[in-house]
């Protein structure tokens, strides 16, 4: 039986990463409607066609982003996208660092499937991109992210006060960072 190549950028035992794509902005959007109770005040992904263009061409294009889908490997249908990991602000050179925004979508919320995906992530970041630190700036009450941080060994560095705009006003976030030496001594 010939070998044929895997979709996914990685695999573990229940989630692919892949990078996105136009086609599947129906998907996408059907989910983030489906997901709003679960995502608001904290993150407001696109739910229109034209606003997934515009987010997912940024993702696509710039290469100061690297977009990653996380679908589940099995169910029905199998690949069905169950979150999503940004890599944002990938600076280059003597830095080499990117900073993450994700979010899971209502039917894989609590599956543990997020954090099988962002140890993915974090080992092709630091693997094939060649970064050296990736950081998650999250608002201090958002407790579900911060235990995907905290349990992917990130480490906490510190609270901006007003750091982000997010939802009509300034908001304070918790720094969380790992370096890719924290991750090989894990």
């Amino acid at each position: 039986m010939p070998h044929t190549a895997s979709r996914y950028l990685a695999e573990g035992p229940r989630v692919g990463i892949r990078p996105y794509t136009y086609e599947d902005g129906a998907e996408f959007i059907a989910r983030a409607r489906e997901s709003k109770d679960l995502h608001q005040p904290w993150l407001f992904p696109p739910t229109t066609d034209a606003a997934y263009a515009g987010y997912a061409g940024r993702l696509i294009e710039d290469r100061s982003k690297a977009g990653f889908l996380v679908c589940e490997k099995a169910g029905e249908p199998e690949g069905a996208i169950a979150g999503f990991i940004n890599i944002n602000n990938i600076v280059e050179g003597g830095f080499q660092c990117g900073a993450l925004g994700y979010g899971a979508f209502a039917h894989a919320a609590g599956r543990g499937l997020m954090r099988e995906a962002m140890g993915l992530v974090v080992d092709h970041a630091f693997g094939p991109m060649r970064l050296h630190r990736l950081e998650i700036n999250v608002q201090p009450g958002n407790t579900a992210s911060i235990a995907l941080a905290r349990g992917a060994g990130f480490r906490l560095e510190g609270f901006s006060p007003d750091m982000i705009y997010i939802d009509g006003a300034w908001r304070d976030h918790e720094r969380w960072a790992i370096t890719a030496e924290m991750r090989t001594a894990r």
